[in-house]
């Protein structure tokens, strides 16, 4: 089947400092959210500030490949 040419697209925003600790083992986990983004508006990569409950606090989210 042909992929669709939608103009909302579903992407997954993950914590830049939880994949930062992952290395180290010190974090239990990954903060991720999943949202949408207009292919038009926005072409390039997305980056969001949402609260991580591993880091406790507001973090930048950036957008990752699925």
């Amino acid at each position: 089947m042909a992929k669709s040419k939608d103009v909302r697209v579903i992407v997954i925003l993950e914590c830049s400092s939880c994949v930062l600790k992952d290395v180290n083992k010190e974090s239990p986990g990954i903060s991720r959210y999943i949202t949408e983004k207009n292919r038009h508006n926005t072409s390039g990569r997305l980056e969001l500030r949402k609260f991580c409950r591993y880091c406790r606090k507001h973090t930048i989210h950036g957008e990752i490949k699925k």
